[in-house]
């Protein structure tokens, strides 16, 4: 029979002591028992630590756990936590060294393992024997409200102790069930935290990235209960926020029944690890997020191995170590794709099966390369439409070119090229092509893993930069695409500047229409300006190409 926690410096008797206690029973209707008190309080006084069981429902004795003077360690008692409205089934008795009420460490424990109980004996100080007891329940309180999500109560003498678990925990699993029911959660992957940790330098722009962290958990399928800001002289190395705000993040997640904490950070393997094995929450970073976005919207074969590879990628350093974070991607957000079914796989076979993926893009990326040089002998122009995720890019190619691909207000809708083809006003046909989203900080392994997606942009003629003019941001995004392009080598490819959606402006700014063309795409009138820029352009690059495309050689 384990024994769980510091065993160091136990004698041969204190560990059969803690062996014995497994044979205890508590009935549910019971705080605690004589038997099991004096057994706890026996061991707790001889040894000068803590010593605590977890409980089941039908009164057995799951684990035993020693610690120290001040606390105990409790094990993992399980990756999944409890169904909407239900608690853990295991209840916490154990004992205190002094006269003292539930500790911060006993509450966190309360909410970020969803027991039905904290049960603490208190031992009379220099006397083997029970003096009082406190004890404590998770509570449903409203999300907006300022209360604790905790019921505390003690100090009751121990003789006079005569609550009825029982009827506690089925009056808190009803009111919890109605509290689920009334909050009525629509995503299909739960709800989530949002935490941005940043120092000072960054704070100004701490909002503006929760916002686009926020419009991310929406894409992913994710209903963010919260969102968490704080801002620090330095990032905590092992938790990233400071150990105590974790702490109250846990709380705040039993409050709203939050199952998953995502960072707007790209977090290592042992902060992951550190956050998951503290929360016992599901612990995704930015990078996880965008990768089961894309895994989400990968369609087409290309699409589909590129996301592999980029998962095995990022998952690739992680494999080496236990990470509770990976443990508890059981599926949903942050564990779906097509490399889902991989995350166990070894270090060797992962790498195998990288040098396949990349094997397999490259078979693919000379297909893409051959269908180019074909457009190329048409001699019609390519432009290219590239900009920020969500920018409206394949609301564009729709309106101009009269197609119907995806379009949808989310980030990163389009993951695949799409290749149309458009009359210019000339009579000129050029081939429109739509290209994956850029974004703030894109993970250097989704940028390598879609680089030849990003390539089919290489061979344009012209560029459509694509800008959300709606959006507060937008300046910031310009910059983005143009660091972006700079990195794909692109910055000599010619463009034109547009500022899309200008009908959610109430005006727009006059620096706007000098630097771009405003247009609506869903506004097929505001299209002509364009239209004609884009047929200038193409005529003072190619002044001698053909009028019109053979019908015949028009791309499918």
């Amino acid at each position: 029979m384990e024994i769980y926690g510091d065993t160091s410096g136990l004698s041969p008797s204190e560990t059969k002591a803690l062996q014995r206690i497994y044979r205890r029973r508590v009935p549910l209707d019971r705080l605690t028992t004589p038997e099991l008190t004096r057994a706890l309080v026996g061991v707790s006084h001889a040894t000068g630590r803590q010593v605590g069981v977890l409980v089941d429902r039908s009164g057995t004795v799951d684990h035993v756990i020693i610690g120290d003077a001040s606390k105990l360690m409790l094990p993992d008692v399980g990756r999944l936590r409890a169904g909407a409205g239900r608690l853990r089934g295991l209840r916490l008795i154990h004992t205190h060294l002094r006269n003292e009420p539930l500790s911060r460490d006993d509450l966190v424990d309360l909410t970020r393992l969803r027991l039905d109980m904290v049960v603490a004996i208190c031992l009379a100080p220099g006397e083997e024997r029970a003096l009082c007891l406190y004890y404590g329940h998770n509570f449903p309180v409203p999300a907006e409200s300022t209360e604790s999500p905790f019921r505390t109560f003690g100090p009751i003498p121990y003789a006079k102790a005569r609550e009825n678990p029982a009827e506690i925990i089925a009056t808190l699993e009803q009111e919890f069930a109605r509290a689920a029911r009334a909050r009525g959660v629509t995503a299909k992957d739960g709800r989530a935290i949002l935490v941005h940790v940043c120092d000072k330098r960054g704070a100004a722009q701490a909002e503006d990235s929760l916002r686009e962290l926020e419009e991310l958990a929406r894409t992913a399928g994710v209903e963010v209960a919260d969102r968490v800001l704080q801002v620090r002289d330095r990032v905590d190395p092992r938790y990233v926020l400071g150990r105590g705000k974790l702490e109250d993040v846990v709380i705040r997640a039993m409050q709203l029944d939050v199952e998953t904490l995502i960072f707007d950070c790209n977090l290592r393997p042992a902060q992951a690890n550190n956050i998951a094995s503290m929360t016992d929450l599901k612990v995704l970073d930015r990078t996880q997020l965008i990768l089961d976005i894309f895994a989400q919207h990968a369609e087409t074969n290309d699409g589909k191995l590129q996301v592999e590879l980029a998962q095995m990628r990022y998952l690739l350093p992680r494999l080496g170590q236990r990470d509770d974070a990976l443990s508890r991607l059981t599926g949903g957000i942050g564990g779906r794709g097509p490399g889902e079914t991989k995350l166990e796989v070894g270090r060797r076979r992962a790498r195998e099966r990288v040098t396949r993926l990349q094997s397999q893009l490259k078979q693919v990326s000379r297909q893409r390369e051959q269908r180019r040089s074909r457009r190329k002998r048409t001699g019609a122009p390519t432009v290219a439409i590239v900009g920020y995720t969500n920018a409206g890019k394949s609301t564009l190619l729709n309106a101009l070119t009269g197609s119907n691909v995806v379009a949808e207000d989310k980030l990163f809708a389009t993951l695949d090229t799409r290749s149309r083809q458009l009359r210019l006003p000339s009579g000129r046909d050029v081939i429109v092509t739509d290209t994956v989203g850029f974004i703030r900080d894109l993970p250097k392994d989704l940028f390598a893993a879609f680089r030849a997606t990003f390539d089919e942009t290489r061979d344009a003629d012209l560029l459509l930069h694509v800008v959300d003019a709606s959006d507060p941001c937008r300046s910031e995004h310009v910059e983005t695409t143009e660091k972006l392009l700079v990195d794909l080598g692109l910055e000599r490819v010619p463009r034109i500047v547009v500022f899309n959606k200008c009908d959610k402006l109430p005006g727009l700014p006059g620096t706007l229409a000098s630097r771009g063309i405003p247009i609506s795409a869903i506004d097929p009138g505001s299209l002509e300006p364009l239209k004609r820029a884009i047929d200038e352009r193409i005529q003072i690059s190619y002044p001698l190409l053909r009028a019109e495309i053979p019908t015949s050689s028009r791309p499918a």
